[in-house]
């Protein structure tokens, strides 16, 4: 059949897609999910971890001129929490913004994102990716199959029912969440008992009292409305002996998958948008002080000197603990403290 003009034209103005993206992805465009446990809002208003990758997912969108989207699924309304991590490995989910110790069951080395004690300033946290421990860290999870993509670290607090928790001495009898292994250790050592919960599921557990105290990061507090339910807040404003590595993170499967002007454009776009989580984090630890204060709750501080005592607590238990798992983890925490 003697091919139309209609036909012509329409061919004529496909090419430019074909010369320009390659035979191979001038097909639809490639959509990408990106997979998280909070609570979800807009790219202006809301937990500033939603907003981050709603920012990511517009940036990506914007820059690849619609080749590359992404998709995002707050409140682990794609999959539950921590099925995340085990279906990035194996190429069943593309992205999450993931709290790297939730992961602690299937590679132990990752305990380190919430060790007790180790990281006690945003400096110090910010300082791991550049150093030799961000990048130990880095090469692990790529073979475990995961991509780092855009570093987070939040400072925490300790949300109660009833008294306050400030001191180890303050956590005998008391049911507590700290949100890792080694934060469990550590509370153990001082005399309570611990549950292991994500933070999406703190309220419930301290709605029915199966749990005394949360500690988790200041937005989760924020976003679980934990104000709710509590007394005291031990903030983490000033100093803190909980801070947590939230990372966006990646399926290397589906990373490798994907031509190398995308690849490059998803690490840019990443490590572009780790002020912001940090900003969002400080921002966080103020308001969550004025968010429980308004709800009638009694705020402490940490000084040093009983941030002192939790870190020998931490170092008794904690750390002697994740550095004897495996040689991987010992050079990590070695590797950590050198981080001033």
């Amino acid at each position: 059949m003697t091919p139309t003009r209609r036909t012509l034209v329409a061919a004529a103005l496909t090419a430019p897609a074909i010369l320009r993206f390659g035979l191979g992805a001038a097909q639809a465009a490639t959509t990408l999910k990106l997979s998280h446990q909070f609570p979800g809002g807009t790219i202006d208003e809301g937990d500033f971890r939603d907003r981050m990758c709603r920012k990511f997912a517009k940036a990506i969108g914007e820059r690849s001129q619609g080749a590359l989207e992404v998709q995002v699924y707050p409140g682990s309304s794609l999959m539950k929490t921590n099925a995340q991590f085990g279906a990035m490995r194996k190429g069943a989910l593309d992205m999450s913004l993931y709290p790297s110790p939730y992961a602690g069951g299937e590679v132990a080395e990752l305990n380190i994102g919430l060790m007790p004690a180790l990281v006690t300033s945003y400096a110090q946290a910010v300082a791991w990716k550049s150093a030799p421990v961000g990048r130990k860290l880095t090469e692990l999870l790529e073979s475990k199959g995961i991509v780092l993509v855009s570093w987070v670290w939040q400072a925490g607090g300790v949300a109660s029912r009833e008294r306050p928790l400030v001191a180890p001495s303050d956590a005998k009898g008391m049911k507590v969440r700290g949100g890792s292994r080694e934060m469990d250790l550590m509370m153990k050592q001082a005399g309570a008992a611990t549950l292991s919960i994500p933070s999406n599921e703190s309220y419930a557990a301290m709605q029915t009292g199966a749990c005394d105290a949360v500690i988790t990061s200041s937005t989760s507090l924020i976003s679980f409305r934990l104000e709710e339910l509590s007394k005291a807040l031990t903030s983490g404003r000033e100093r803190s002996y909980w801070f947590m590595l939230e990372p966006i993170m990646m399926s290397k499967t589906v990373f490798s998958g994907l031509p190398k002007d995308q690849q490059d454009l998803i690490m840019a776009v990443g490590a572009e948008l780790e002020p912001f989580g940090q900003t969002g984090a400080k921002e966080d630890d103020t308001r969550v002080e004025q968010i429980f204060s308004k709800a009638g709750a009694k705020v402490s501080q940490l000084d040093e000197q009983v941030l002192g005592q939790w870190r020998e607590l931490a170092r008794e238990t904690a750390w002697k603990d994740y550095a004897g798992r495996n040689a991987s983890c010992a050079e990590l925490l070695k590797l950590a403290e050198q981080v001033a």
